[in-house]
């Protein structure tokens, strides 16, 4: 007769599905109801904070929608990205059924978020590119679209 013990060491573990490229949304502070996607993921905390967390790259402001009729300096201003880098506990994040295979890794540091504001500037400089890029291949048109709700 074997009983199955369910002590701590034999503790069945969740599966990790908050992984690099989950599409995200946002549920606390300024960024509250905006898409984002993990770019690396603390499941165990750091040395900081010592919680599960995400650093995640999102968008701030959407662009806009375009019509045939619209000139081409308009369609350039309303195809712009306002990103956001951020590091957020998991308690504040939903995730999707969506995914984003953009390769944030190089463009994205955990240096450059933490801290000061002007590190952050070049890390949403790049991330801003890599965005427009993808939004005017016209692929993953779900993430560039505003949440409506």
């Amino acid at each position: 007769q074997s009983r199955i013990n369910f002590g701590p060491q034999n503790e069945l573990k969740m599966p990790k599905f908050l992984k690099q490229g989950k599409v995200v949304v946002l549920l606390n502070g300024r960024f509250a109801g905006k898409k984002a996607v993990i770019v690396k993921n603390f499941d165990d905390g750091s040395k900081e904070r010592h919680y599960g967390h995400a650093l995640v790259a999102g968008i701030d402001r959407a662009p806009l929608k375009v019509t045939n009729g619209m000139s081409k300096k308009k369609i350039a201003k309303r195809s712009k990205v306002k990103p956001f880098v951020k590091v957020v506990n998991y308690n504040h994040i939903m995730p999707t059924r969506y995914g984003l295979d953009i390769d944030l890794k190089n463009a994205v540091t955990t240096e450059g978020v933490y801290g000061e504001a002007q590190n952050r500037k070049p890390v949403k400089r790049a991330v801003k590119k890599l965005f427009e890029d993808r939004y005017k291949a016209g692929k993953n048109k779900w993430f560039f679209s505003k949440l409506r709700f």
